[in-house]
């Protein structure tokens, strides 16, 4: 490991234009490649004091030998440099996105004399027209059987087109009308690329133009009294429509743009995109990636649209270009006018990269977003599911916490409030690396108030570890009769969850939650027994108790990952908690002094509705229905309501209620 000192460039040296950088090892491997606006300030960031760096950055220095850089232009050269020497030195520090699956595409073989249509995956080839990428296989291959019957091109492969020539007689599909058979002469290459043409213009969304095209040939064969061929073209008509059908209309007609959302987390980043064209969505693909570093999510967008499109791996518009005229994204780009910029020039026309703030396109993003939670969400499950993942993971933390045995049951602990009101605590309970939610505990803070952390963390572990250690007691005196000890309560039949002593406890949290956290561990003598840490958010550092420096575990590391999860459960699992109790407290203080609402009713109205979003959209018949309730208290309930409506403000999307 070098020291980043040793290689840093003297002061002054560096210029202040724009330019891009390349981090290499001693070997002159490039291990990093950065752009910047002006050089200096950013290489200067990177030798800054290392405490301040996060840690994959820290790593990163200290693996490099070397930095050189190149200056450029303007910002729009930066950003064409940085995307090819990423793709010439493949640098391990970069941010690497990988299909979460392999996404099929739609392939007209253009430049062939009767081109052919199939659905394939895999690259792309020179001269061929490719439309996708989809989600589904089935579903494309469906479609295409579908306009078949409108545009009978040719779709079977090269051997069997060669057959059928040497046989002067068609395949299955000439004679069931899914192909016009060129094979054999029934159209000429000309009349067959007219076809293809109509095939390529449906997925290019010019549907509306080939329906007025049919329709005036099915007109027109009609008026000729041509019935037969009318009937066909009628019939072709229809599958058009239905084909047309499939594609919802999102946004307004004649609108091509690519939306795109991502979801993190401190070590993981889900890219979802959706390919609209001419106001329907065509496609959709999905990227997930690890953060190696800690670079800003905005610029983490700006890479991975340069290099989805210079790759052209977009959904093709009608121009040909995987570029569309618009590309929505959920957040602004620090170089979004360059990245217009650049895109508009390979492209060959304007495009605008922007967030709507409201509208048709805001409600799409918001649902691409959902879609690159579920998907960041889906992949930690699967990755967790893995029995191998997970037992590796228990393994790297038996030996990096130097413990005698696997952690198989391990216990993560959270605080929530807001401002010292409602405070409260949760308990989740992972078991060999999976969560037991049957097992999870809230706690009510009650014997203080304001927002002391470490004091309301201490309540927590000693009432979970007091009734440790009196469960163990009464299964002993249980166990006395020579039965041995029971872990099921002879009173209630219930399993005696709290008698299982945790291997390892997790408290979200830096070096004095740890300590608070020791302190009562050490006062309920449980310390020889029950391992210790503390994961704080920031750099995902590792605290142990007594210790003046965290433990840092590596970048890809599974014990990292679980640890992770546990931290982010018990915070999640304590969040909803708070909130749950916060709702009802609202609810109770708007209903304080209603007449003839006494601590039944209000118990009752609680219960059946729960929030205040839920009781203020409830009607009188409803309020009426409750037991104990007549029309002068559901009137009474309904005024306070109202008398309530002008001091307050509801979140819609939370139903959360603030003052004004």
């Amino acid at each position: 490991m070098a020291d980043p000192a040793s290689y840093r460039p003297a002061p002054g040296s560096i210029p202040t234009d724009a330019g891009v950088y390349r981090f290499s090892d001693a070997y002159g491997k490039v291990i990093y490649v950065g752009k910047a606006k002006n050089l200096r300030n950013r290489l200067n960031s990177y030798f800054a004091d290392p405490a301040s760096l996060h840690f994959r950055t820290q790593t990163m220095l200290r693996t490099a030998a070397a930095v050189t850089w190149t200056v450029v232009r303007n910002e729009v050269e930066a950003l064409q440099l940085e995307y090819t020497w990423i793709k010439q030195f493949d640098p391990r520090f970069n941010v690497k996105y990988r299909d979460d699956k392999s996404y099929p595409w739609l392939c007209v073989t253009w430049s062939e004399e009767f081109p052919r249509v199939f659905v394939g995956r895999g690259a792309k080839r020179k001269g061929w027209r490719y439309y996708g990428p989809f989600g589904q296989a089935w579903a494309v291959r469906e479609s295409v059987d579908q306009l078949l019957r409108v545009f009978p091109m040719r779709s079977c492969s090269n051997g069997v087109f060669r057959n059928a020539q040497a046989a002067k007689r068609p395949c299955l599909l000439g004679y069931i009308g899914k192909c016009s058979a060129p094979c054999v002469g029934r159209v000429t290459a000309d009349e067959h690329r007219e076809i293809v043409n109509d095939f390529c213009a449906f997925w290019a969304g010019q549907t509306r133009g080939l329906e007025r095209k049919l329709t005036k040939q099915m007109q027109a064969a009609s008026a000729a009294q041509e019935y037969e061929r009318a009937a066909v073209l009628r019939d072709s008509l229809d599958a058009l429509r239905q084909a047309t059908e499939k594609n919802a209309v999102v946004l307004p007609t004649g609108t091509n743009a690519d939306v795109l959302a991502v979801a993190a987390d401190p070590l993981e980043i889900a890219v979802q995109i959706f390919h609209v064209r001419s106001g329907r969505v065509r496609g959709e693909r999905g990227w997930v990636a690890d953060r190696i570093n800690d670079e800003p999510v905005e610029e983490l967008i700006e890479g991975f649209l340069v290099g989805l499109y210079a790759d052209e791996q977009g959904f093709q518009s009608e121009t040909g270009s995987a570029i569309p005229a618009e590309i929505v994204v959920d957040s602004q780009l620090p170089s979004g006018e360059v990245l217009a910029q650049l895109l508009s020039e390979q492209r060959g026309g304007r495009v605008r990269v922007h967030v709507p703030l409201r509208g048709p396109k805001r409600e799409l993003l918001d649902t691409v977003a959902r879609n690159a939670a579920e998907a960041l969400a889906l992949h930690k499950t699967k990755r967790a599911s893995d029995l191998s993942t997970r037992g590796r993971a228990l393994e790297e933390l038996q030996q990096a916490l130097d413990m005698a045995s696997a952690p198989l049951r391990i216990e993560g602990f959270d605080i929530s409030h807001l401002q010292g009101t409602e405070v409260v605590g949760s308990m989740v309970v992972f078991e060999d690396g999976l969560a037991r939610k049957s097992e999870y505990r809230r706690f009510v803070i009650k014997s203080f108030e304001g927002s002391n952390d470490i004091a309301a963390m201490d309540e927590v572990l000693r009432r979970r570890f007091k009734r440790l250690l009196a469960d163990r007691e009464s299964m002993t005196e249980i166990g006395s009769d020579g039965e041995g000890p029971q872990l099921v309560d002879p009173t209630t039949g219930a399993p005696r969850k709290f008698a299982y002593a945790p291997a390892l406890v997790v408290v979200d949290g830096g070096l004095p939650q740890v300590n608070a956290a020791q302190r009562v561990l050490d006062d309920l003598g449980l310390t020889d027994e029950v391992t210790l840490i503390g994961l704080a958010k920031r750099l995902e550092e590792i605290w142990i108790p007594d210790e003046e420096y965290p433990l840092i575990l590596p970048r890809a590391s599974e014990a990292l990952y679980l640890l992770q999860r546990v931290r982010d459960e018990s915070h999640r699992f304590a969040i909803g908690h708070h909130r749950g109790r916060r709702s009802k407290a609202m609810v109770e203080s708007v209903l304080d002094g209603v007449p003839g609402l006494g601590e039944v009713r209000r118990a009752t109205l609680l219960t059946h509705f729960g929030s205040l979003k839920k009781l203020r959209a409830a009607s009188r018949e409803e309020l009426q229905s409750l037991p104990g309730f007549g029309p002068a208290t559901a009137q009474a309930v309904l005024d306070a309501l109202v008398d309530q409506t002008a001091g307050v403000a509801i979140n819609t999307a939370t139903g959360e209620v603030t003052g004004l």
